[in-house]
């Protein structure tokens, strides 16, 4: 493995540490948690955050922008439906799925031009973007509990 790509793994595993850091002891309750009508929920950035793993990640990896799992949900992100475990077990097989695809990666891959939100972009680029995603959502989440054990004097 390259030195580029053990790089970008050792930064995706700082985030995904530092995401079941945040979500280890959630509860069903605090995942729609709302400290005003208008915020964001727990459930909502972590299923986010799933999709990105299953989806927007791996499309960067392969370099195909139409990529989507077989049987994935349209309705997947935000989804009331889902339990806390099931979206905790996604975000997990979501984990595994990207530290596997990363290690498919060498620095002739990092290097190419690949489909991307606005256009081209160098697939380094596009999954250095993407990875700190989780970091900036662990981020998000630990401001949802804070807020809320404030809220509620715990």
């Amino acid at each position: 493995m390259s030195e580029k790509v053990e790089t970008i793994k050792a930064f995706t595993q700082v985030g995904l540490s530092r995401l079941e850091r945040a979500t280890k002891d959630l509860t069903p309750e605090q995942l729609d948690w709302k400290s005003c009508s208008e915020a964001n929920t727990i459930r909502n950035i972590l299923t986010h955050v799933s999709q990105e793993m299953h989806i927007y990640l791996p499309r960067i990896i392969k370099g195909d922008w139409s990529y989507k799992p077989e049987g994935w949900p349209d309705d997947y992100s935000g989804n009331t439906s889902y339990t806390l475990e099931k979206i905790m077990g996604d975000v997990k097989s979501g984990q595994e799925k990207l530290l596997k695809g990363l290690d498919k990666l060498d620095d002739s891959k990092l290097e190419e031009e690949i489909e991307y939100f606005r256009g081209k972009r160098k697939r380094e680029a596009a999954l250095m973007g993407m990875i700190s995603e989780i970091i900036h959502h662990e981020g998000q989440i630990a401001a949802i509990l804070g807020v809320e054990k404030r809220m509620k004097g715990t």
